[in-house]
């Protein structure tokens, strides 16, 4: 067996079963700055072999060196007894700077190495076999000297207890791995544990049923008390929200979840999406979160109007002779810049409010001829109109016109909404304005804006309301010639989820528990109607709408509603209104 040899060698000195120092130099007597071991085909260069409750033998460190060429030279290796036996990266330099490295390998795979010939054979030698060896530049091989470190390095994944005691991980993929087997792994909450047997060592990276499963031993880390969710351990009686849920971790480390109907519904998005509907459904995300019960409270608040109310004479609009109305209106095309964008009411139950200050700022800047294109205030509505009425709790249409007809509001821009900065609708602040008698039913705000920068407190008011009949032609007519009309509907559990297209009620919950299936009263802007031709040659009708649940809903805050049908009740209660506006309005602005 050949032999090299280097500057300062210690020669003779004893390794036992890992090979006998042939050649190297040192930092002080117990730490060779490098060594050349002669033995079997085994090597580590750089960093330590194979970490292990006992450190190695041998350490071999990156050095350059020059090397005088002895006999014909063997392998280079470490070997530390027990583990698998690699070849790792040794990096050498002759005169001349001519660098090679040897890559892992199995030592099942080493092929014998022996001297090569000619002017690099100042080196070693060795035949390619099986092409283990590799010319790589220097920072590619530290880089490989560090990956391979990472596991060395890294911190037990059981110093505080197992995480997960329970799991089977090994089992499960009948897994079990002799030796070190970097690739015998699994992911592991967030990380990957191993069912090698050199995971079983003082810094233990095992998964958690290794010593069960594939040792037949407990575990020697006691389980940490508590329940695992999304990688996290979380206390007894700990909690998280799963939607609108809260999940309690209880003694037995189990997780137990509230069953509140949730007001988005992944299951119901889904079935309503591969039906065919009509439409398509969607998570709001302002709605995450909320029950279905919340939803009800707090996202709808128009209170059904009694009998008396309901009973009110309709007017009826009666078509001309030969009259023919198109097939598809949008007022916001007929009164361009007089339509105004829907508003958001938050978590405060005022559709009643919302709606009214809707329709009667579109119908104020179309009766003004534009000389008037306000914004009306429903903060006004919710915090002074207050007889019979409940704020952000819910009021009556009829008594949010009679006090725009009676005591008039200002803009919003003068009186912002103030219910945005509360999570749940609750007690409305205090009236900030108030009005007076000018004469000729005209009033006169008595307050500066509660909105400091604004200073025009202009207060507008309406004729008397009047409720339409409920025949669509004749809805259609009134909002083609005055402009938008305010609606009373029904709302259904899957009217929240609406995306896109034109909205009907599905029955998609008709075999869930009763408590899924929830509706209440809300009150909208109609602003126009259309029709649509499905792919069966089937028309379509519908009317178009606005919501006050803010510009991400629905059709940029908009939806499409089946017209004609009385879908939803959308066309049982329709109220239009004129909005006051004199001679001296229309010169003064």
């Amino acid at each position: 067996m050949g032999l090299l040899e280097g500057r300062g060698a210690q020669d003779g000195r004893d390794l036992g079963s890992t090979g006998r120092v042939l050649g190297g130099s040192t930092k002080n007597t117990t730490t060779p700055h490098f060594l050349v071991l002669e033995g079997p085909c085994l090597g580590q260069g750089g960093a330590p072999f194979l970490p292990s409750p006992h450190p190695p033998v041998a350490r071999a460190h990156k050095s350059s060196w020059g090397l005088e060429e002895k006999k014909p030279m063997s392998c280079l290796r470490t070997q530390e007894s027990g583990f698998p036996s690699l070849l790792a990266p040794l990096e050498l330099s002759a005169p001349g700077n001519w660098e090679t490295h040897l890559w892992y390998a199995r030592e099942s795979l080493l092929p014998t190495i022996s001297a090569p010939q000619g002017p690099g054979a100042a080196m070693w030698r060795c035949p390619l076999g099986l092409l283990l060896l590799l010319l790589l530049t220097g920072h590619v091989a530290l880089g490989a000297q560090k990956g391979r470190g990472r596991r060395e390095l890294a911190p037990g994944l059981h110093l505080r207890g197992i995480r997960d005691a329970g799991g089977r991980y090994c089992q499960e993929q009948d897994l079990c791995c002799r030796g070190r087997a970097d690739d015998c792994a699994l992911p592991y909450l967030g990380t990957i544990c191993y069912c090698d047997l050199f995971c079983n060592r003082t810094v233990s990276d095992c998964c958690p049923d290794f010593w069960d499963f594939c040792l037949g031993v407990p575990p020697p880390f006691p389980p940490i008390q508590g329940c695992m969710h999304g990688g996290r351990i979380y206390p007894v009686l700990g909690t998280y929200w799963d939607n609108c849920n809260r999940c309690t971790c209880q003694e037995n480390r189990q997780w137990h979840c509230d069953q509140e109907p949730c007001l988005v519904d992944p299951d119901m998005i889904n079935a309503i999406n591969q039906g065919n509907y009509g439409w398509q459904a969607g998570n709001h995300s302002a709605f995450w979160g909320m029950t279905l019960d919340e939803g009800i409270r707090y996202r709808l608040g128009t209170i059904r109007p009694s009998s008396s109310v309901m009973n009110m004479h309709e007017i009826y609009t009666v078509l001309n002779p030969g009259e023919v109305l198109p097939t598809a209106f949008e007022a916001s095309e007929k009164w361009p810049n007089l339509i105004h964008e829907p508003l958001d009411q938050g978590n405060c139950a005022g559709s009643w409010a919302f709606s009214t200050a809707a329709v009667a700022s579109d119908r104020v800047s179309i009766h003004s001829l534009g000389h008037m294109t306000p914004i009306l205030s429903p903060q006004n509505l919710l915090s002074c109109n207050t007889h019979h009425q409940q704020g952000c709790r819910g009021g009556h249409l009829d008594g949010a016109w009679w006090f725009l007809r009676r005591r008039g509001v200002v803009s919003d821009h003068c009186y912002p909404f103030l219910g945005r900065e509360r999570d749940k609708a609750g007690p409305v602040p205090p009236c900030m304005m108030h009005s007076r008698a000018t004469g000729r039913g005209k009033r006169q705000a008595t307050a500066h804006c509660p909105n400091g920068h604004v200073n025009n407190n202009n207060i507008y008011q309406v004729t008397p309301a009047y409720r339409l009949g409920s025949n669509d032609t004749e809805i259609m007519k009134e909002l083609m010639e005055n402009g938008p009309v305010q609606a009373l509907m029904e709302v259904h559990e899957d009217f929240f989820l609406y995306k896109g297209g034109i909205y009907s009620h599905t029955p998609v919950n008709l075999g869930r528990p009763e408590r899924y299936r929830r509706h209440g009263t809300h009150s909208v802007k109609i602003t126009g109607w259309g029709e649509e031709t499905w792919p069966d040659g089937r028309k379509l009708k519908y009317w178009t709408a606005a919501n006050s649940w803010g510009p991400a809903w629905g059709e940029r805050g908009h939806f499409r509603i089946v017209r004609g049908v009385n879908e939803c009740d959308i066309e049982s209660f329709v109220l239009g209104v004129w909005g006051r506006v004199g001679m001296e309005d229309m010169g003064h602005h």
